[in-house]
């Protein structure tokens, strides 16, 4: 089986192997870089919806793939405040691409003001947080749980809900 990921950050190609290789021991990931087609920050569930099965949609069509996977990262403005949300597709040939949401976490305000105000999540993480390619690792996830919930396996929950949808309807 050769699964692509429809990015090559590193957080994301991880929680797709955590996920894959824990069924399928001969799985082969590949990542390459698709686009999202929506903004690089998105503001809602279903534009990060989008995003994830665009990618999705895009990481299938390479190199011969089996299964294509989107992963994206985005916020959600609520009553409480600016929550993260995250979402992922599973695309396989010939079908509806599979979706599944993920952790939600109430953002610092001092973050959603910026966000709001047009920033991405992943650059304002770096200033406050002040490392370097926060996205790339632990995510703001990782930096808001104190370590306890990772981008990786925030993402790996995402994967196994779509790779159990997938499952479930190949029986």
């Amino acid at each position: 089986m050769k699964v692509v990921v429809g990015s090559t950050n590193p957080a994301k190609v991880e929680a797709v192997k955590i996920a894959f290789l824990d069924k399928w021991k001969d799985a082969v990931i590949l990542s390459a870089e698709t686009e999202s087609g929506v903004n690089g920050q998105p503001f809602s569930d279903e534009e990060t919806i989008e995003g994830a099965i665009n990618r999705a949609n895009g990481a299938v069509l390479h190199e011969s793939a089996d299964i294509g996977i989107g992963l994206e990262g985005g916020v959600i403005e609520t009553k409480q405040g600016l929550c993260m949300c995250n979402w992922g597709a599973m695309s396989v040939n010939g079908s509806h691409p599979f979706i599944a949401g993920g952790a939600r976490i109430l953002l610092p305000e001092e973050i959603a003001v910026r966000l709001r105000g047009g920033e991405e999540l992943g650059a304002v993480m770096d200033e406050y947080a002040q490392k370097k390619d926060v996205r790339k690792k632990e995510g703001a996830i990782g930096i808001f749980t104190a370590g306890l919930v990772t981008r990786d396996e925030m993402f790996a929950h995402v994967m196994k809900l779509l790779i159990g949808q997938y499952l479930y309807t190949i029986g």
